[in-house]
């Protein structure tokens, strides 16, 4: 049995959510999606600097590590 990467739990799909857990859309632009990536930076980057955004900004930065890691590509 071979493993490929784009099996979940491969490197490339770890790499990259430990990627978006440093810096939210890096991820997705290692993964070479790049209006996610631009979304997820954005979007967090907003929500963390906003004072009643911080605990969206947060759900929305999980929801990046969870997309980089679950990614597979067609």
């Amino acid at each position: 049995m071979t493993t490929s990467d784009s099996t979940q739990g491969s490197t490339g799909s770890v790499i990259s959510a430990l990627a978006s857990f440093f810096i939210p859309g890096l991820g997705q632009l290692l993964q070479a999606r790049l209006l996610r990536a631009a979304f997820f930076f954005v979007t967090v980057g907003v929500l963390y600097w906003s004072i009643v955004g911080w605990p969206f900004g947060a759900l929305v930065h999980l929801w990046a590590i969870v997309d980089a890691a679950t990614f597979k590509p067609r």
